[in-house]
């Protein structure tokens, strides 16, 4: 990553810092890297706001932003909340990166709903304003979204559970992200959608915040509720992994189905390795890659990205299943992240 500057380095943390308090922003702090990906007083700015900046996916997520702002000659400020589902530190990331002269935003809301209002004032403002990875609630209150389409992804994996269980009867346990999240809601749908169940055939759900501790947690109270459990879906590989800890320590993890969706290089390996049967697999590096171009593309023509571009989905496991299309673990691992 570039740094053409020729300022002193103290005086660049304290400008990119002013006002961010509320934010991590990757400019800010010592031990930190600048929050600019290439520089220029003729380049465009372009902003990135991710959920953390601490999750493997948003770390990918940045690295891909941060090279194609450096092969288009653009600028790029980055920042995130301090936890997932910090709506306020959003917030004020687009107030300061709007003040600031971005040319547009890429952003993975972490409140779909409550994040709306401050789009629409950075829009109302002439920024261009794309969602990565997570709609907003309404999808049309920005200019464009890429991402994953979640839907098909939790489909995927509940195409293969159904498969796999080979016509017994299912006891499903879901471990879901929180309430309203719009990723969770559409993952956990299509998993139904693609095993032919509803909500009535699963015997335990509880939300884990795609965390491992609380993943396990979770699949340690679930058993306790229905110790039958032999399907287990999962809002992403870290609540997998938690998951499979609890089943492991009660001798199920044998005979227990473990599904999940990211595809990221942790959660692939433990494809690889058993302790999860499938995974749908995302590709967070493109998301941002495009939104960067996109951005650039504005700037110089004024042609505004718009509407949903799908950004791929792979389901991935080691044990395919007939009537199931799907790719090895090999093919996972050249293509994960984190």
């Amino acid at each position: 990553m570039s740094r053409i500057s020729r300022l002193p380095a103290p005086l660049l943390r304290a400008a990119a810092c002013t006002g961010v308090a509320a934010l991590a922003l990757t400019a800010c702090g010592s031990g930190s890297g600048s929050g600019t990906a290439s520089a220029g007083s003729g380049s465009v700015k372009v902003g990135l706001i991710t959920k953390t900046d601490t999750n493997p996916f948003f770390v990918k997520m940045k690295e891909g932003a941060e090279k194609a702002a450096k092969e288009n000659g653009a600028q790029l400020s980055t920042a995130a909340g301090k936890f997932d589902g910090d709506n306020a530190g959003q917030v004020t990331a687009i107030e300061n990166m709007v003040a600031a002269g971005v040319k547009g935003i890429l952003i993975t809301p972490s409140d779909s709903k409550a994040i709306v209002p401050a789009i629409q004032k950075a829009r109302a403002k002439g920024v261009l304003v794309i969602a990565l990875d997570t709609p907003t609630e309404p999808e049309s209150a920005v200019d464009a979204l890429f991402a994953t389409d979640n839907l098909k992804a939790g489909q995927l994996i509940g195409e293969y559970a159904k498969a796999a269980m080979k016509g017994k009867t299912a006891k499903i346990a879901a471990l879901d992200l929180a309430p309203g999240v719009s990723v969770g809601v559409q993952r956990h749908n299509g998993f139904l959608k693609g095993f032919g169940a509803t909500d009535k055939d699963v015997v335990c759900a509880q939300d884990t915040g795609g965390d491992q501790a609380k993943g396990q947690t979770a699949m340690e109270n679930c058993l306790q509720k229905a110790p039958g459990i032999n399907v287990v879906y999962t809002i992403n590989e870290p609540a997998a992994l938690g998951a499979y800890t609890a089943l492991k320590a009660k001798g199920r993890e044998k005979d227990v189905l473990i599904v999940s969706v990211d595809g990221g290089c942790t959660g692939t390996q433990a494809v690889k390795d058993g302790k999860i049967a499938a995974t749908s697999q995302q590709y967070p590096l493109k998301m941002a890659a495009e939104g960067v171009k996109a951005v650039v593309t504005y700037a110089k023509d004024g042609k505004k990205a718009s509407g949903y571009t799908d950004t791929g989905v792979t389901l991935i496991s080691d044990k395919a299943q007939d009537g199931v299309t799907s790719k090895d673990t090999a093919y996972g691992l050249e293509n994960c992240w984190g």
